[in-house]
C-alpha cells in the first residue's frame, strides 16, 4: 500500500485529499499545528472520516519549530505539503511573523527533509503569486508580481524548493491553486461567508464593488489535480490548477440566491489591500503533462457546498 505525509491535514484541501487517498488504499501520515487561524472545532470536523481508519496517523506538530520524528518518515512514496498560514487580508502587519514561520520556515524544513531521504514532494503553492497579471488566462512563465504578504510566501516558497533541488536534488512538483471552494472551505473564505448569511439571515460583505472576478476551482478537482501531479509529473514541474468556472462575485450572489431560493443581504465594503482584480488559470499544461482536467462547474460545486452546510435544504424547506 502507498504510504504518504500529508501536512495541513486538518485543513480544507488537507483532509479532502487524506480521504481521497485513503479511500484508494493509501496509508497516510497526517501532520497538522492546528493553529489559531480558525476554530479548532472546525478542524476536527473535517478529520473526523480520517480518524475512523487505522490507515491514517494524526500527528500534531509545528514544522518549523521541530523536526519531524523519524518513525513519521519511514517508507514515504511522498510528501504533500499542504501546510500553510492562508489568507491575504491578515497578512499584512504584524501578522505577517506567523506567515514567515508557518509558510517559509515550514516549507524549508519540509524540503530539507524530503531532499535528504530522496522523498517526492508536491507542494500547494497559489494564484497569489501572479497578483494582478498582465495576461488573461494566465500561463505559468507569467513574471510573478505578487501584491500581498502571503503571495510573497507562496513565491519564497517556490523559489525555496528549486534552491533545494539544485543542493539536494529534491524531486518536487508545484500547484498554483485558484480560489478552491466546496464543502468543509475555511470559514473566512468568501463562499462559506456566503452561505453562512444565508442560513442565518445575516450580511454577507464583499470587498469591493463586486466585479472583481476569480477562476473558482471545487476542491475535489483540486485535490485530483494534486495527486495526479504526485504520480505522473516531472521533476520540477509547476501548474496551474484552476476550474474554468471564472465568475464574478456579483454573479457567485446571483447564483446563489438561485439555488438556495430566497435573497442574501449583500454589503459592499471597501477594496482590501492584497485582492486581485482577477484571476483566469491557463491550465493548458496540466492537461497536457499530466492528463488532469475540471469536471465541476460552479453550478454544481456551489450546490455540493449548500448541500454539505444543509442551507440548500432548510431554505427550500
Amino acid at each position: 500500500m502507498p504510504r504518504y505525509l500529508v501536512t495541513g491535514c486538518a485543513g480544507f484541501i488537507g483532509s479532502t485529499l487524506a480521504d481521497a487517498l485513503l479511500a484508494e488504499g493509501s496509508e497516510i501520515v497526517g501532520v497538522d499545528a492546528f493553529t489559531d487561524y480558525y476554530d479548532r472545532s472546525a478542524k476536527e470536523a473535517a478529520l473526523s472520516e480520517a480518524r475512523k481508519r487505522s490507515s491514517f496517523t494524526l500527528l500534531e506538530h509545528d514544522l518549523a519549530a521541530n523536526a519531524l520524528p523519524d518513525d513519521a518518515l519511514e517508507g514515504l512514496d511522498g510528501i504533500f505539503h499542504l501546510a500553510a498560514r492562508p489568507g491575504v487580508r491578515a497578512s499584512w502587519g504584524a501578522g505577517f511573523d506567523a506567515y514567515v514561520s508557518d509558510n517559509i520556515l515550514a516549507t524549508h524544513a519540509v524540503a530539507d527533509i524530503a531532499g535528504a531521504r530522496g522523498i517526492r514532494l508536491v507542494f500547494a503553492s497559489s494564484s497569489s503569486i501572479y497578483g494582478d497579471a498582465l495576461a488573461y488566462p494566465t500561463p505559468e512563465d507569467t513574471a510573478p508580481s505578487p501584491i500581498s504578504p502571503y503571495g510573497v510566501t507562496k513565491l519564497a516558497c517556490e523559489h525555496l524548493l528549486a534552491a533545494h533541488a539544485r543542493d539536494s536534488g529534491l524531486e518536487h512538483a508545484s500547484l498554483r491553486y485558484f480560489t478552491v471552494y466546496g464543502p468543509r472551505q475555511r470559514p473566512d473564505m468568501a463562499f462559506s461567508r456566503l452561505i453562512a448569511a444565508l442560513v442565518s439571515g445575516g450580511e454577507f460583505e464583499i470587498y469591493g464593488d463586486g466585479s472583481q472576478s476569480r477562476d473558482f476551482t471545487f476542491v475535489a478537482d483540486a485535490v485530483a489535480a494534486t495527486i495526479a501531479t504526485m504520480r505522473g509529473a516531472p521533476a520540477g514541474a509547476t501548474y496551474n490548477v484552476g476550474g474554468g468556472s471564472e465568475a464574478t462575485l456579483r454573479d457567485v450572489v446571483a447564483l446563489a440566491e438561485e439555488l438556495a431560493g430566497q435573497p442574501l443581504n449583500v454589503r459592499y465594503r471597501g477594496r482590501a489591500a492584497g485582492d486581485v482584480k482577477r484571476t483566469l488559470a491557463d491550465t493548458s499544461r496540466i492537461r497536457s503533462e499530466v492528463g488532469w482536467q475540471p469536471q465541476t462547474d460552479l453550478r454544481a460545486g456551489l450546490t455540493a457546498q449548500l448541500d454539505a452546510a444543509g442551507a440548500l435544504a432548510s431554505s427550500t424547506g
